[in-house]
């Protein structure tokens, strides 16, 4: 078993799992889903920022927080778990979204680099 450095943004042990069950093609079409995805989660979660609702800051957080646990992103998904149940003022949840896009941003690349070393 090859050893690996661990990563701050992904679950490893996940990952090289999908690898050896699924296969590089496999995992590659379930990150590039997730790419395409996460834009639409991002502008759902700011859409019920800029309208302060509630109920679809939860939903959409929910949301992304399920798709960033099945491409192992543990960071980010340990972050939006926090945020789903957040009793954030509006103005809160905007610089908490802008946190949220730069992680996403770092996992996306980190999964990249990951993906492109195996």
């Amino acid at each position: 078993m090859e050893t690996e450095q661990s990563s701050p943004f992904l679950d490893l042990e996940l990952l090289h799992g999908y690898l050896d069950s699924l296969g590089k093609p496999i995992v590659e079409q379930m990150f590039a889903l997730y790419c395409q995805q996460v834009k639409i989660y991002l502008n759902d979660i700011e859409s019920a920022q800029v309208n302060n609702s509630l109920s679809g800051w939860q939903e959409h957080c929910h949301k992304m927080k399920g798709a960033t646990a099945s491409v192992g992103m543990y960071k980010l998904h340990g972050q939006l778990k926090l945020l789903e149940h957040t009793a954030a003022s509006q103005q809160q949840k905007l610089v908490l979204l802008t946190e949220v896009k730069l992680e996403n941003e770092q996992a996306i690349l980190a999964f990249k680099e990951w993906l492109a070393s195996h």
